[in-house]
Protein backbone atom coordinates (compact mmCIF):
# COMPACT_ATOMS: atom_id res chain seq x y z
CA UNK A 1 0.00 0.00 0.00
CA UNK A 2 2.78 2.41 0.79
CA UNK A 3 6.54 2.26 0.45
CA UNK A 4 9.63 4.39 0.77
CA UNK A 5 11.15 5.67 -2.46
CA UNK A 6 14.81 6.51 -2.63
CA UNK A 7 15.19 7.82 -6.16
CA UNK A 8 15.41 11.51 -6.90
CA UNK A 9 13.36 13.47 -9.41
CA UNK A 10 14.46 16.66 -11.09
CA UNK A 11 11.30 18.47 -10.11
CA UNK A 12 10.04 19.40 -13.56
CA UNK A 13 6.57 18.42 -14.76
CA UNK A 14 5.89 17.89 -18.43
CA UNK A 15 2.68 19.83 -18.87
CA UNK A 16 2.92 19.63 -22.65
CA UNK A 17 3.96 22.55 -24.84
CA UNK A 18 0.61 22.60 -26.63
CA UNK A 19 -0.11 25.63 -28.76
CA UNK A 20 2.48 27.72 -26.94
CA UNK A 21 5.51 25.69 -27.99
CA UNK A 22 8.81 26.77 -26.45
CA UNK A 23 7.13 29.69 -24.67
CA UNK A 24 5.78 27.33 -22.02
CA UNK A 25 8.14 27.72 -19.02
CA UNK A 26 9.33 24.80 -16.87
CA UNK A 27 6.51 23.65 -14.58
CA UNK A 28 7.18 22.53 -11.00
CA UNK A 29 10.75 23.87 -11.22
CA UNK A 30 11.85 23.19 -7.62
CA UNK A 31 13.89 20.01 -7.37
CA UNK A 32 12.45 17.37 -5.08
CA UNK A 33 12.77 13.81 -3.85
CA UNK A 34 9.92 11.33 -3.62
CA UNK A 35 10.17 10.03 -0.06
CA UNK A 36 7.05 7.89 0.20
CA UNK A 37 4.37 6.40 -2.03
CA UNK A 38 0.98 5.56 -0.53
CA UNK A 39 -1.42 4.22 -3.14
CA UNK A 40 -1.47 6.88 -5.84
CA UNK A 41 -0.20 9.56 -3.44
CA UNK A 42 3.39 10.64 -2.92
CA UNK A 43 5.27 12.60 -0.27
CA UNK A 44 7.65 15.11 -1.86
CA UNK A 45 10.64 16.75 -0.18
CA UNK A 46 12.02 19.86 -1.86
CA UNK A 47 15.67 20.76 -2.27
CA UNK A 48 17.04 24.26 -2.66
CA UNK A 49 20.23 26.29 -2.64
CA UNK A 50 19.35 27.74 0.76
CA UNK A 51 19.85 25.20 3.59
CA UNK A 52 16.74 24.66 5.69
CA UNK A 53 17.01 25.95 9.23
CA UNK A 54 16.89 22.94 11.58
CA UNK A 55 15.43 25.01 14.44
CA UNK A 56 12.25 25.65 12.46
CA UNK A 57 9.36 23.24 12.23
CA UNK A 58 9.10 21.72 8.73
CA UNK A 59 6.24 22.86 6.49
CA UNK A 60 3.91 20.31 4.91
CA UNK A 61 1.86 21.56 1.95
CA UNK A 62 -1.50 19.92 1.25
CA UNK A 63 -3.04 20.83 -2.12
CA UNK A 64 -6.52 20.09 -3.40
CA UNK A 65 -7.37 16.52 -4.39
CA UNK A 66 -8.88 17.52 -7.73
CA UNK A 67 -6.01 19.60 -9.10
CA UNK A 68 -2.36 18.79 -9.57
CA UNK A 69 -0.11 19.74 -6.66
CA UNK A 70 2.25 21.92 -8.68
CA UNK A 71 -0.06 24.93 -8.59
CA UNK A 72 2.01 25.54 -5.46
CA UNK A 73 5.21 25.36 -7.55
CA UNK A 74 3.98 26.54 -10.92
CA UNK A 75 6.91 28.37 -12.47
CA UNK A 76 10.07 30.26 -11.46
CA UNK A 77 9.24 33.38 -9.49
CA UNK A 78 5.61 32.38 -9.03
CA UNK A 79 5.83 29.53 -6.58
CA UNK A 80 4.84 29.10 -2.94
CA UNK A 81 7.37 26.26 -2.72
CA UNK A 82 10.20 28.38 -4.13
CA UNK A 83 9.45 31.19 -1.67
CA UNK A 84 9.41 28.87 1.34
CA UNK A 85 12.59 27.05 0.33
CA UNK A 86 14.38 30.35 -0.32
CA UNK A 87 13.36 31.55 3.14
CA UNK A 88 15.02 28.53 4.75
CA UNK A 89 11.98 26.37 5.43
CA UNK A 90 12.23 22.59 5.20
CA UNK A 91 9.37 22.15 2.74
CA UNK A 92 7.36 19.01 1.99
CA UNK A 93 4.23 18.36 -0.07
CA UNK A 94 1.53 15.72 -0.30
CA UNK A 95 0.90 14.90 -3.96
CA UNK A 96 -2.50 13.17 -4.00
CA UNK A 97 -1.83 11.72 -7.46
CA UNK A 98 -4.47 10.58 -9.92
CA UNK A 99 -6.92 7.97 -8.60
CA UNK A 100 -7.46 4.75 -10.53
CA UNK A 101 -10.87 3.28 -11.35
CA UNK A 102 -10.75 1.01 -8.29
CA UNK A 103 -10.18 4.06 -6.08
CA UNK A 104 -13.89 4.78 -6.39
CA UNK A 105 -14.11 2.99 -3.01
CA UNK A 106 -11.56 5.28 -1.33
CA UNK A 107 -13.72 6.98 1.26
CA UNK A 108 -13.28 10.20 3.24
CA UNK A 109 -11.88 8.36 6.28
CA UNK A 110 -9.19 6.81 4.07
CA UNK A 111 -8.31 10.19 2.59
CA UNK A 112 -7.83 11.77 6.04
CA UNK A 113 -5.86 8.69 7.16
CA UNK A 114 -3.56 9.09 4.16
CA UNK A 115 -2.92 12.71 5.10
CA UNK A 116 -2.16 11.60 8.67
CA UNK A 117 0.38 9.05 7.44
CA UNK A 118 2.12 11.63 5.27
CA UNK A 119 2.31 14.06 8.19
CA UNK A 120 3.64 11.33 10.47
CA UNK A 121 6.32 10.38 7.94
CA UNK A 122 7.36 14.03 7.60
CA UNK A 123 7.76 14.30 11.36
CA UNK A 124 9.78 11.10 11.43
CA UNK A 125 12.08 12.17 8.60
CA UNK A 126 12.75 15.58 10.13
CA UNK A 127 12.88 14.61 13.80
CA UNK A 128 10.29 17.24 14.73
CA UNK A 129 7.31 16.49 16.94
CA UNK A 130 5.16 19.13 15.25
CA UNK A 131 4.70 20.50 11.75
CA UNK A 132 3.59 23.74 10.22
CA UNK A 133 0.89 22.88 7.70
CA UNK A 134 -0.45 24.83 4.73
CA UNK A 135 -3.55 23.56 2.94
CA UNK A 136 -4.79 24.98 -0.33
CA UNK A 137 -8.43 24.85 -1.49
CA UNK A 138 -9.93 21.50 -0.42
CA UNK A 139 -6.51 20.75 1.03
CA UNK A 140 -7.12 23.59 3.48
CA UNK A 141 -10.33 21.93 4.65
CA UNK A 142 -8.58 18.57 5.02
CA UNK A 143 -5.65 20.13 6.85
CA UNK A 144 -8.03 21.77 9.31
CA UNK A 145 -9.71 18.41 9.93
CA UNK A 146 -6.32 16.80 10.50
CA UNK A 147 -5.27 19.57 12.90
CA UNK A 148 -8.50 19.14 14.88
CA UNK A 149 -7.97 15.38 15.15
CA UNK A 150 -4.24 15.58 15.97
CA UNK A 151 -3.75 19.06 17.49
CA UNK A 152 -0.60 18.16 19.40
CA UNK A 153 1.26 17.51 16.12
CA UNK A 154 0.57 20.87 14.44
CA UNK A 155 2.61 23.93 15.38
CA UNK A 156 1.03 26.40 12.96
CA UNK A 157 -1.81 26.15 10.46
CA UNK A 158 -2.35 28.12 7.25
CA UNK A 159 -5.63 27.85 5.40
CA UNK A 160 -5.05 29.08 1.86
CA UNK A 161 -8.46 29.60 0.24
CA UNK A 162 -10.07 26.55 1.83
CA UNK A 163 -13.79 26.56 2.81
CA UNK A 164 -15.03 25.68 6.31
CA UNK A 165 -18.42 27.36 6.75
CA UNK A 166 -20.36 25.92 3.85
CA UNK A 167 -23.46 28.00 4.54
CA UNK A 168 -21.37 30.76 2.97
CA UNK A 169 -20.07 28.68 0.07
CA UNK A 170 -21.67 30.93 -2.52
CA UNK A 171 -22.64 29.57 -5.93
CA UNK A 172 -21.04 26.16 -5.31
CA UNK A 173 -23.22 25.85 -2.22
CA UNK A 174 -26.33 26.65 -4.21
CA UNK A 175 -25.29 24.32 -7.01
CA UNK A 176 -24.92 21.37 -4.61
CA UNK A 177 -28.09 22.09 -2.62
CA UNK A 178 -29.64 18.79 -1.47
CA UNK A 179 -33.01 19.80 -2.93
CA UNK A 180 -31.71 19.16 -6.45
CA UNK A 181 -28.26 17.62 -6.08
CA UNK A 182 -27.78 13.96 -5.09
CA UNK A 183 -24.06 13.11 -4.71
CA UNK A 184 -24.70 9.38 -4.33
CA UNK A 185 -26.59 9.20 -7.62
CA UNK A 186 -23.96 11.27 -9.41
CA UNK A 187 -21.07 9.17 -8.08
CA UNK A 188 -22.82 5.82 -8.55
CA UNK A 189 -21.02 5.22 -11.86
CA UNK A 190 -17.56 5.63 -10.32
CA UNK A 191 -15.04 8.39 -9.75
CA UNK A 192 -16.04 11.94 -10.58
CA UNK A 193 -14.04 12.61 -13.71
CA UNK A 194 -11.96 15.72 -14.24
CA UNK A 195 -14.36 16.76 -17.01
CA UNK A 196 -17.35 16.49 -14.67
CA UNK A 197 -15.65 18.56 -11.99
CA UNK A 198 -14.49 21.23 -14.42
CA UNK A 199 -17.93 21.63 -15.97
CA UNK A 200 -19.24 22.47 -12.52
CA UNK A 201 -16.71 25.27 -12.21
CA UNK A 202 -17.45 26.50 -15.72
CA UNK A 203 -21.12 26.76 -14.73
CA UNK A 204 -20.15 29.25 -12.03
CA UNK A 205 -18.87 31.69 -14.64
CA UNK A 206 -20.03 30.61 -18.11
CA UNK A 207 -18.28 33.48 -19.89
CA UNK A 208 -14.97 33.14 -18.02
CA UNK A 209 -13.27 31.12 -20.77
CA UNK A 210 -14.18 33.67 -23.43
CA UNK A 211 -13.07 36.54 -21.19
CA UNK A 212 -9.79 34.74 -20.50
CA UNK A 213 -8.89 34.45 -24.18
CA UNK A 214 -9.99 38.01 -24.97
CA UNK A 215 -7.77 39.24 -22.16
CA UNK A 216 -4.89 37.13 -23.41
CA UNK A 217 -5.20 38.59 -26.89
CA UNK A 218 -4.54 42.04 -25.40
CA UNK A 219 -1.26 40.76 -23.89
CA UNK A 220 -0.11 38.33 -26.57
CA UNK A 221 2.69 40.71 -27.63
CA UNK A 222 4.35 40.38 -24.19
CA UNK A 223 6.49 37.20 -23.89
CA UNK A 224 6.26 37.28 -20.10
CA UNK A 225 2.47 37.39 -20.25
CA UNK A 226 2.46 34.54 -22.74
CA UNK A 227 4.66 32.43 -20.45
CA UNK A 228 2.40 33.09 -17.48
CA UNK A 229 -0.70 32.23 -19.51
CA UNK A 230 0.89 29.10 -20.97
CA UNK A 231 1.96 27.79 -17.57
CA UNK A 232 -1.47 28.31 -16.07
CA UNK A 233 -3.21 26.72 -19.05
CA UNK A 234 -0.92 23.68 -18.86
CA UNK A 235 -1.74 23.22 -15.17
CA UNK A 236 -5.46 23.87 -15.64
CA UNK A 237 -5.59 21.19 -18.34
CA UNK A 238 -3.91 18.62 -16.11
CA UNK A 239 -6.77 17.79 -13.76
CA UNK A 240 -7.60 14.52 -12.02
CA UNK A 241 -10.74 12.71 -10.92
CA UNK A 242 -12.23 12.61 -7.41
CA UNK A 243 -12.70 9.22 -5.67
CA UNK A 244 -16.44 8.54 -5.67
CA UNK A 245 -16.88 7.45 -2.05
CA UNK A 246 -14.93 10.44 -0.70
CA UNK A 247 -16.87 12.76 -2.99
CA UNK A 248 -20.21 11.68 -1.55
CA UNK A 249 -19.13 12.45 2.02
CA UNK A 250 -17.49 15.73 1.04
CA UNK A 251 -20.65 17.02 -0.64
CA UNK A 252 -23.18 15.58 1.80
CA UNK A 253 -21.46 16.22 5.15
CA UNK A 254 -19.82 19.56 4.33
CA UNK A 255 -21.63 21.35 1.52
CA UNK A 256 -25.14 20.10 2.18
CA UNK A 257 -25.22 19.64 5.96
CA UNK A 258 -22.39 21.96 7.09
CA UNK A 259 -21.37 19.45 9.74
CA UNK A 260 -17.77 20.64 10.05
CA UNK A 261 -18.28 24.02 11.75
CA UNK A 262 -21.28 22.62 13.62
CA UNK A 263 -19.01 20.06 15.29
CA UNK A 264 -20.99 17.12 13.89
CA UNK A 265 -18.54 15.86 11.26
CA UNK A 266 -16.85 12.56 12.18
CA UNK A 267 -13.79 10.81 10.77
CA UNK A 268 -13.03 7.18 11.65
CA UNK A 269 -15.71 7.42 14.33
CA UNK A 270 -14.17 10.47 16.01
CA UNK A 271 -15.91 13.84 16.08
CA UNK A 272 -13.95 16.64 14.42
CA UNK A 273 -13.90 19.52 16.90
CA UNK A 274 -12.35 22.61 15.32
CA UNK A 275 -12.16 24.21 18.76
CA UNK A 276 -9.38 21.72 19.53
CA UNK A 277 -7.12 23.69 17.17
CA UNK A 278 -5.16 25.99 19.49
CA UNK A 279 -2.01 26.52 17.40
CA UNK A 280 -1.60 29.82 15.53
CA UNK A 281 -3.99 29.99 12.56
CA UNK A 282 -3.73 32.11 9.43
CA UNK A 283 -6.51 32.13 6.86
CA UNK A 284 -5.78 33.67 3.47
CA UNK A 285 -8.78 34.62 1.34
CA UNK A 286 -9.83 37.02 -1.38
CA UNK A 287 -12.93 39.12 -1.82
CA UNK A 288 -13.42 37.91 -5.41
CA UNK A 289 -13.02 34.14 -4.95
CA UNK A 290 -16.04 32.29 -6.34
CA UNK A 291 -14.73 28.85 -5.33
CA UNK A 292 -14.09 29.73 -1.69
CA UNK A 293 -15.79 32.98 -0.71
CA UNK A 294 -14.30 35.02 2.12
CA UNK A 295 -17.01 34.01 4.59
CA UNK A 296 -16.51 30.31 3.91
CA UNK A 297 -12.77 30.57 4.58
CA UNK A 298 -13.20 32.65 7.75
CA UNK A 299 -15.28 29.84 9.23
CA UNK A 300 -12.06 28.20 10.43
CA UNK A 301 -11.02 31.23 12.48
CA UNK A 302 -14.48 31.61 13.92
CA UNK A 303 -14.70 27.96 15.01
CA UNK A 304 -11.14 27.18 16.10
CA UNK A 305 -9.76 27.61 19.61
CA UNK A 306 -6.64 29.58 18.64
CA UNK A 307 -5.85 32.83 20.41
CA UNK A 308 -3.38 33.71 17.65
CA UNK A 309 -5.79 33.84 14.72
CA UNK A 310 -5.62 36.06 11.64
CA UNK A 311 -7.47 36.53 8.36
CA UNK A 312 -5.37 38.00 5.56
CA UNK A 313 -7.29 39.24 2.53
CA UNK A 314 -5.26 39.38 -0.67
CA UNK A 315 -6.07 40.15 -4.29
CA UNK A 316 -6.99 37.83 -7.13
CA UNK A 317 -9.19 34.83 -7.69
CA UNK A 318 -8.95 31.29 -6.38
CA UNK A 319 -5.89 30.48 -8.51
CA UNK A 320 -4.63 33.93 -9.43
CA UNK A 321 -4.07 34.81 -5.79
CA UNK A 322 -1.54 31.97 -5.59
CA UNK A 323 0.29 32.18 -8.93
CA UNK A 324 -0.56 35.65 -10.21
CA UNK A 325 1.49 38.83 -10.02
CA UNK A 326 0.28 39.56 -6.50
CA UNK A 327 1.83 36.31 -5.23
CA UNK A 328 5.45 37.45 -5.04
CA UNK A 329 4.40 40.97 -4.04
CA UNK A 330 2.09 40.15 -1.15
CA UNK A 331 1.20 36.50 -0.58
CA UNK A 332 4.66 34.93 -0.41
CA UNK A 333 6.13 37.59 1.91
CA UNK A 334 3.11 37.18 4.18
CA UNK A 335 3.54 33.39 4.32
CA UNK A 336 7.24 33.50 5.10
CA UNK A 337 7.04 36.29 7.68
CA UNK A 338 4.06 34.72 9.47
CA UNK A 339 5.69 31.29 9.59
CA UNK A 340 9.06 32.72 10.67
CA UNK A 341 7.45 34.24 13.73
CA UNK A 342 5.64 31.03 14.69
CA UNK A 343 7.96 28.13 13.85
Amino acid sequence: MFAAVGTETCGHVDGGAGAFGLLTPPLAPTAHDVVLEDGTARLLHFRGSVPARPDRAPVLLVPSMINRWYVLDLRPGYSVVEALVAAGFDTWCLDWGAPNAEDRYLDWDAVVARLSRMARRTRRETGHDRLAMLGYCMGGTLTGIHAALEPDTVQALINLLGPFDFTRAGELGRMTDARWFDPEAIASAGNMTAEQMQQGFVALRPTATLAKWVGFADRAHDPRAVQAFAALEAWASDNVSFPAAAYVTYIRDLYQENRLVRGEHAVRGKRVNLAAITCPVLTIATASDTICPLGAAKGLNEACGATDSEVFVTQGGHVGAVVGSNGPRALYPKLTSWLSART
